[in-house]
C-alpha cells in the first residue's frame, strides 16, 4: 500500500561505529599468481563534497575478518511528488565517469596470448523467442552508461550512469530522473547525495516484492558512501525508504573507497561487494563486502550494517538468490585455470567469509577490445565477472574470456553441493559463446529460470557490424556447454571506441518465473543508447497470460480475443481471425506444457 508521505530534506546522520575490536592489522595482497596493479588515468580528482554534507567516521577493516557494524537512518522519499515525473535531459555521452574518480590502481588482468580451451558450443537452431522490446534510457551527458535492470510485477526499472527510470512492460515510460542532485530533484538528492552518483545497479527482491536501487559516491575531502534505496512495495511510483551509508574504509593508517559494486540478495539480507581504492595513496585493500539485514528495510527502520573485507581479492559479484541456500554466495576470478568462490555465513547474527577454489577450463584474459564497423575499438574490459545468480543449487556467473585470439562470453554452471556447511563446490557445465568467424562477444550476464533454462545477454561486433546487444539460451535438455544461436535485440549506427561500460544485466519475471528480461548498449550519432527486450525458452503457446500454465484463464482469454475478432486471436499469426486460429489454441491447450 502506498503512504501519503512527502519529498523530506537530507536529515540521515550515521551513528558512530559498534565497538568490534580489531584484532591484528592486515595489508591487502595479492598472491603472486595473480595480475599486477593496473593504473587508471584520472582528471582533476573527485568532486567536492556538496555543501553541508554530513562526514562519518572510516569504518576499520584492518582485520577484515571481523564484521564491523555501523547504523543509517532512513528518509522518506515520495517520487509522485517531484516536479517533473519525467525529468529528462538530452546528453552526448561524453563526460567519463571513470575520469571523475580519485587516482585509483587495481589489479589488472595477466593476458598471455595462449589458446585457451574450447568449451560446448553454438547450435545452429535458436533457443530463445522474442518477445516485449522497446528502447531504455537515452544518453545523458556520461559515460559509459552501465545498465541495468529490475523487473516486477507490472514495471521494468532500470538505472544508468546517471539516471533511474521506470517503464510498464509495454515499454510507456512513467518515472525519469537524474540519481544525482542535478535533477528535479535527484532521485537520491533527498537524502544528500552530490552530483556524482556512479555504477548504479538495481534489482527487484522477489521474496518481499520490493526494487532495490544502488549508487555509489565519492568526494574530496575523504567522502565515500553506498547510497540505496528500497520501495515500500511491487509499485516503484510512489514512496521509497533511502539511505546513503558510509563507505570510507581505513586499513591500518591508509584510507579507501568502493567502487564496481556487486549487489546481491537472499531471503535474509541485502548484499554489497565492491573493490577498494585509496582516497589519498591510490592503493589497493582488496574487496570489501557489506551486510544488510532486510527486517528493517522494508519497513524505513533503521539499517544495520555489517562490513567484511578480503585482501587477497577483488571485483566480486554477489548472487542474486532463488531457493534456500547453504549461505550467500559470491564468484570472482582468481585465475586463468580458477575461479573463486566466497559464501558469506551467519548474516542475520555474525557474518563470516569462507572461500573455496574450482578449477575452469583454461583462457586468457581479454585483450585488444573488440573491433566494430568504422574501425571503432570497444573496450572488452578485463575479464571479471559480470553477475551471479544461485537457483536450487546451482551457481551462475559469467565473464570474457579470449580463445584463439578472439574476445568471447564465456559462463558457467557450478553445483554448490552442500558448501561451506559441508564438500566442495564443482564445476557442472561452461561454455564460450562464439559468435563466428571474426565475431566478438562480451559482456556475458546469465540467469536462469524455473524450467533450468538459462539466459544469456552480451555484447557483440565485429570489423563490419556496429556494436550489438545479442542473447542467446539454452534449454535444460540441451547438451552439456551448448547455447542455442545468437539473437539480436538491438544495434547502433555509429562506430564505438574506447570504454564500453562495464555491465549489462538480465532478470526473470517474477509473475511466471519463465520470461527472461535483459538490457544492453549500442551506439548511435547522438550517443551511447539502451534497450530492453524480453525472451522465452521453454514456451507453452497456449500459456496465453504467460504465468507459466494452461488452464482456464487462458482459455478465456483466447475465446474473448476470438469472439471480439481481435488480433490477439491470430494464433497462427497470418493476419486473419478464423477457424484455423480456433483449431491451432485448442491443440496446443490440449497438449498443455
Amino acid at each position: 500500500m502506498k503512504h501519503n508521505a512527502r519529498v523530506l530534506g537530507m536529515t540521515a546522520a550515521l551513528a558512530a561505529l559498534a565497538g568490534c575490536s580489531v584484532q591484528s592489522q592486515q595489508t591487502a595482497g595479492i598472491d603472486a599468481g595473480r595480475p599486477a596493479p593496473m593504473r587508471l588515468s584520472a582528471l582533476g580528482g573527485a568532486p567536492e563534497a556538496p555543501a553541508a554534507s554530513v562526514t562519518a567516521p572510516p569504518i576499520d577493516l584492518t582485520d577484515g575478518s571481523v564484521a564491523q557494524v555501523s547504523f543509517a537512518e532512513m528518509e522518506i522519499i515520495d517520487t509522485r511528488t517531484f516536479p517533473k515525473q519525467i525529468d529528462v535531459t538530452p546528453g552526448d555521452g561524453k563526460r567519463r565517469v571513470k575520469e571523475i574518480l580519485p587516482p585509483h590502481t587495481r589489479p589488472a588482468k595477466i593476458k598471455p596470448d595462449i589458446a585457451g580451451e574450447v568449451v560446448g558450443a553454438v547450435l545452429e537452431e535458436a533457443r530463445t523467442i522474442p518477445d516485449a522490446k522497446f528502447p531504455g534510457i537515452a544518453a545523458t551527458p556520461w559515460t559509459p552508461p552501465d545498465p541495468t535492470l529490475a523487473v516486477g510485477p507490472g514495471h521494468i526499472v532500470s538505472t544508468v550512469n546517471m539516471d533511474i527510470a521506470w517503464y510498464t512492460k509495454s515499454g510507456t515510460l512513467q518515472f525519469q530522473s537524474r540519481l544525482d542532485n542535478t535533477g528535479s530533484p535527484g532521485f537520491f538528492e533527498g537524502v544528500g547525495a552530490g552530483g556524482f552518483t556512479f555504477d548504479p545497479k538495481c534489482f527487484y527482491d522477489h521474496y518481499s516484492g520490493r526494487f532495490i536501487v544502488l549508487a555509489l559516491e565519492v568526494y574530496d575531502p575523504n567522502q565515500a558512501w553506498c547510497t540505496f534505496a528500497v520501495s515500500d512495495d511491487s509499485d516503484p511510483n510512489g514512496v521509497w525508504y533511502k539511505y546513503r551509508t558510509n563507505a570510507v574504509v581505513t586499513v591500518g593508517s591508509d584510507t579507501f573507497w568502493v567502487d564496481y559494486p556487486g549487489f546481491g540478495y537472499d531471503q535474509d539480507a541485502y548484499y554489497i561487494t565492491g573493490n577498494l581504492f585509496g582516497l589519498n595513496n591510490g592503493g589497493f585493500a582488496g574487496a570489501f563486502f557489506r551486510v544488510l539485514p532486510k527486517a528493517p528495510l522494508l519497513t524505513g527502520g533503521t539499517a544495520v550494517i555489517k562490513d567484511l573485507r578480503d585482501g587477497n581479492t577483488y571485483s566480486v559479484q554477489a548472487a542474486q538468490t532463488f531457493g534456500t541456500a547453504q549461505a550467500q554466495y559470491f564468484v570472482t576470478d582468481e585465475s586463468t585455470t580458477q575461479m573463486r568462490i566466497i559464501a558469506v555465513r551467519n548474516a542475520l547474527t555474525t557474518p563470516t567469509l569462507s572461500t573455496t577454489f574450482v578449477t575452469v577450463p583454461s583462457f586468457a584474459y581479454p585483450s585488444s577490445g573488440a573491433p566494430n564497423q568504422g574501425g571503432g575499438t570497444a573496450d572488452v574490459l578485463d575479464g571479471r565477472i559480470m553477475n551471479v545468480h544461485w537457483r536450487n543449487g546451482k551457481l551462475y556467473a559469467g565473464h570474457g574470456v579470449r580463445i584463439s585470439s578472439k574476445n568471447q562470453a564465456r559462463w558457467y554452471e557450478f553445483n554448490t553441493n552442500n558448501w561451506p556447511t559441508s564438500g566442495s563446490v564443482t564445476l557442472n557445465q561452461s561454455g564460450n559463446v562464439d559468435g563466428g568467424s571474426g565475431v566478438h562477444t562480451w559482456f556475458p550476464a546469465l540467469y536462469s529460470n524455473k524450467f533450468g533454462d538459462v539466459g544469456i545477454v552480451m555484447a557483440r561486433s565485429s570489423s563490419t557490424t556496429y556494436c550489438n546487444v545479442a542473447y542467446t539460451g539454452r534449454k535444460a535438455t540441451d547438451a552439456a556447454g551448448t547455447m542455442g544461436a545468437l539473437q539480436q535485440a538491438a544495434i547502433g549506427n555509429a562506430t564505438a571506441s574506447g570504454r564500453w561500460g562495464d555491465y549489462f544485466d538480465i532478470a526473470i519475471d517474477p509473475v511466471n518465473e519463465a520470461t527472461f528480461w535483459l538490457i544492453g548498449e549500442y551506439q548511435t550519432g547522438g550517443g551511447w543508447g539502451t534497450w530492453i527486450s524480453s525472451f522465452n525458452i521453454s514456451y507453452c503457446p497456449a500459456d496465453l497470460n504467460k504465468d507459466g500454465f494452461v488452464n482456464g484463464d487462458d482459455y478465456d482469454l483466447f475465446a474473448d480475443a476470438f469472439d471480439a475478432g481481435l488480433p490477439a486471436a491470430d494464433f497462427d499469426k497470418n493476419g486473419f481471425v478464423n477457424g484455423d486460429d480456433y483449431d491451432a489454441f485448442a491443440a496446443a491447450f490440449d497438449a498443455g506444457c
